[in-house]
């Protein structure tokens, strides 16, 4: 069972045992010997991804997303520049998750209507919580360096049960989130988060949990695509999908920090 996180999950490249062909042919006794005594390629002459790779896309993605955050939080536009950018930002992760070419222009692109969304929220939970959007970018950064750290000792393996039990919550949260929405869309309930309480903290809570248990996936993916020798190019494909788990981690721990404050 593979990552349910779509930018992975869309092709064999980041799949186990995806990707790599092999040419069967015998070669003959004189093209072993030649090939014995070539040097070793490495990975950039081969042109294969390697973790610099996904670390240098990642980097320049969060760039221009922070870029785009950065101005938003300080011009404060309409809040409905805010909402068309989350919308365009929306259907550039589906080209870009469907799309048969990885396109670096769209992925930055993404990065910078994805950042005018998230400076625009971080805006309006700045004005109600004074000091918020720092906590939460701290927060992030913990969780984020807390799970890379579990992986990379062990701790924690993106083995078939924890991906099933990770896929099946992730599943059960959107349903939940989906359906509380059109509830609330209709007046059929007041939502949860409005109310505030313990619910409410519980529900935001789960949801940094289970956005931190992603980045495990996350990795896992990363790690199978480089074993798989993927081209270099899909280092951007890597980032994209990181990106896209990190900034769902972001807005759950703000929201969590924003529940958390209207208890005292």
């Amino acid at each position: 069972m593979q990552s349910r996180n779509p930018v992975f999950a869309r092709s064999e490249e980041f799949q186990r045992g995806g990707y790599a062909t092999f040419d069967t042919r015998t070669p003959a006794p004189a093209e072993l010997e030649e090939m014995y005594g070539r040097p070793s390629a490495t990975s950039v002459q081969m042109d294969r991804m390697t973790i610099d790779d996904v670390v240098m896309r990642t980097a320049a993605i969060f760039g221009v997303l922070l870029v785009a955050a950065g101005l938003t939080f300080v011009a404060k536009p309409a809040f409905g520049v805010v909402m068309v950018a989350a919308l365009v930002g929306f259907v550039l992760s589906l080209v870009i998750i469907f799309r048969k070419t990885i396109s670096p222009a769209l992925i930055l692109l993404y990065g910078a209507c994805e950042g005018v969304f998230v400076g625009g929220i971080s805006a309006v939970y700045e004005d109600f919580y004074d000091g918020i959007v720092a906590q939460a970018v701290l927060g992030t950064l913990a969780a984020f360096g807390a799970m890379l750290g579990l992986y990379r000792i062990g701790a924690v393996r993106a083995t078939p049960r924890f991906r099933r039990m990770v896929l099946i919550a992730g599943v059960g949260y959107l349903a939940f989130a989906l359906i509380h929405l059109l509830g609330v869309a209709f007046h059929w309930w007041n939502s949860i988060y409005a109310a505030g309480g313990g619910l409410a903290i519980l529900v935001s809570a789960f949801g940094v949990v289970l956005a931190s248990l992603f980045l495990v996936l996350d990795f896992d993916q990363v790690e199978q695509g480089i074993r798989n020798g993927v081209p270099q190019r899909y280092a951007w494909l890597a980032g994209f999908g990181l990106t896209v788990t990190l900034v769902w981690l972001y807005l759950e721990i703000l929201r969590l920090l924003s529940k958390l404050q209207d208890r005292r």
